[in-house]
C-alpha cells in the first residue's frame, strides 16, 4: 500500500520537463521490462502487518545480529533556533537507519544476467561478461535484501547514555531527533556507533556539528560532481550498476577550495534512493568534503521504481528537504550547486524566493556531453530566466567549466 502510494505521490510531482523527458526516453516502457526483486510477502507477517503502527509497534523487537543488520546514515548536529530570543540550546540531530535481512538465499542470478543484457554486456568467453556480472551483483546486492521493518537498534553516545532508534516503519527505516549533552564546536565530526557493531556493516555514524551560523553548501551528486551523462534508462542502469564512478571534472578541486576558504557545512542532495546510500557514501568520501548524504526514501521491492525515484517529482522531493535544512539551519549562508540536466535551477530558485536572505549563491553546471540530452530545451537561456525570475543576476551563475567559478567562490569570503 505504502509502495503504491509513494508511486502516486511521485507521479503526481512529476513536472512538465520530467514527463517530456520520461516519454522521450522511453522510461515507462522500460520499467515495465525490469524485474522485481523482492516482495512484501517476503517479510514475515507479524513485521508486515504491525508496521502500519510505525513507532507505537508492540511487536517490534531489536535487530537480530545473527539474521539482520541496520544501516546509520551520517546526519548533521545543530542548535535549535526558535523566532523569539532564547538562549542557546543543547546540540540535537536527525538520526535516520534503516533496517535489513541479510543472507536471505535470493538467487540474483537471472536478475543479474536481465540487467547484463540491457546495458549491453556481451556473452562471451573472456572475463568481461564475468566480471561485469560481478560488479552488478555487488551493486544490486542493497536492492535484493528485504527490508526488515518493526525493528529497532541502540546506540551509544558520546556521554555513554545508550538511544533507541526505531522501531522502523512499512518501509524500515527511522527517523528521530536525537538531543545530545556533547560539548562541540563548529566543525567538529565524531562518530556514533550501534552498541553491537556487528549489526552495522558499514559501520558507525558520522555526526557533523554546525553551528547557526555560518556557510553550507547543498550540492546535488549526479552530473554535479559524479558523471552520469545520460538520462536514457539504459545508461542510468550502466552507470549505477556497471561503471565505476568517476567525479566531474576539476569538481573535486573547487569543492576542497571552497571547503578551505567557507569552511561550510555540507549536504548532498539527491533523489536516488537510501538503497544506494553505501555507493554514494564512498564515491563522496573518496573524492568530496565529508557530510550527510540525502536521498529519497525507497518503500518498492522492484527496478522500475529505481527509475521513478530518479526521474519522477525530484525538483518537489529537493525543495522538500530544502525547507528541512532551513528550519534546522535558517540562519546559515547558503550555497548551492547544481546542473541542469533536471530541475536543480527551478528548486533552487524557489527555494530562493521561499526564504528570502537564506540562499546567497547559487552554481548551475550546464551539461553539453550527453547525446541523448535534448540540450536546446535544458540549456536555453529562456530556461534559466524563468528558474531564477525575480533571483539577482549576480546570486545565480551558469558554468561549464568549474574554473570559471573560483573569483565568485572567492568573492563570497567575508560576506
Amino acid at each position: 500500500m505504502k509502495a503504491a502510494f509513494d508511486r502516486a505521490r511521485q507521479l503526481l510531482e512529476e513536472t512538465r520537463g520530467e514527463r517530456r523527458t520520461r516519454t522521450s526516453e522511453g522510461f515507462r516502457p522500460a520499467e515495465r521490462t525490469l524485474p522485481r526483486v523482492g516482495s512484501p510477502f517476503d517479510i514475515p507477517v507479524a513485521q508486515n502487518i504491525s508496521s502500519y503502527l510505525g513507532a507505537l509497534n508492540p511487536l517490534a523487537g531489536p535487530v537480530d545480529p545473527k539474521t539482520e543488520s541496520v544501516w546509520l546514515f551520517d546526519t548533521t548536529a545543530y542548535h535549535p533556533v526558535h523566532p523569539y530570543p532564547h538562549a542557546k540550546q543543547p546540540w540535537q540531530a536527525p538520526f535516520r537507519a534503516a533496517f535489513f535481512k541479510r543472507g536471505t538465499g535470493r538467487d540474483v542470478s537471472k536478475i543479474v544476467a536481465d540487467i547484463a543484457d540491457k546495458i549491453g554486456l556481451k556473452e562471451g568467453k573472456g572475463d568481461a561478461r564475468e566480471q561485469g556480472e560481478k560488479t552488478i551483483a555487488e551493486r544490486l546486492q542493497p536492492f535484493v535484501d528485504i527490508v526488515a521493518p518493526a525493528r529497532w537498534v541502540e546506540v551509544k553516545l558520546p556521554d555513554g547514555k545508550t538511544v533507541k532508534l526505531g522501531p522502523g516503519g512499512r518501509s524500515a527505516t527511522t527517523d528521530q531527533i536525537v538531543n545530545m549533552s556533547s560539548k562541540r564546536n563548529e566543525g567538529d565530526v565524531i562518530e556514533i556507533g550501534a552498541v553491537n557493531e556487528a549489526i552495522t556493516p558499514h559501520g558507525p555514524m558520522e555526526v557533523h556539528f554546525a553551528e547557526e551560523e555560518g556557510w553550507m553548501v547543498i550540492s546535488d551528486i549526479d552530473d554535479t560532481v559524479k558523471t552520469t551523462l545520460t538520462p536514457s534508462p539504459t545508461g542510468i542502469l550502466r552507470t549505477t550498476f556497471l561503471l565505476p564512478p568517476s567525479p566531474i571534472s576539476a569538481m573535486p578541486a573547487l569543492y576542497t577550495h571552497i571547503d578551505t576558504l567557507l569552511k561550510p557545512t555540507w549536504f548532498y542532495l539527491s533523489a536516488s534512493p537510501y538503497n544506494l546510500y553505501p555507493f554514494l557514501r564512498q564515491f563522496i568520501h573518496d573524492h568530496y568534503p565529508r557530510g550527510p548524504i540525502l536521498l529519497r526514501d525507497a518503500s518498492w521491492m522492484d527496478l522500475s521504481g529505481f527509475f521513478l525515484s530518479l526521474t519522477a517529482g525530484t525538483e518537489a522531493y529537493k525543495k522538500g528537504r530544502m525547507e528541512v535544512l532551513h528550519g534546522e539551519l535558517p540562519k546559515r549562508k547558503v550555497l548551492c550547486v547544481g546542473d541542469s540536466t533536471q530541475s536543480d535551477p527551478e528548486a533552487y530558485g524557489e527555494i530562493y524566493r521561499k526564504y528570502k536572505g537564506w540562499v546567497k549563491k547559487i552554481f548551475i553546471r550546464k551539461v553539453t556531453d550527453v547525446a541523448e540530452m535534448d540540450t536546446n530545451e535544458k540549456n536555453s537561456p529562456e530556461r534559466f530566466e524563468k528558474a531564477f525570475r525575480d533571483v539577482p543576476k549576480d546570486v545565480w551563475q551558469i558554468f561549464e567549466d568549474p574554473n570559471e567559478l573560483y573569483a565568485a567562490v572567492d568573492a563570497l569570503k567575508g560576506t
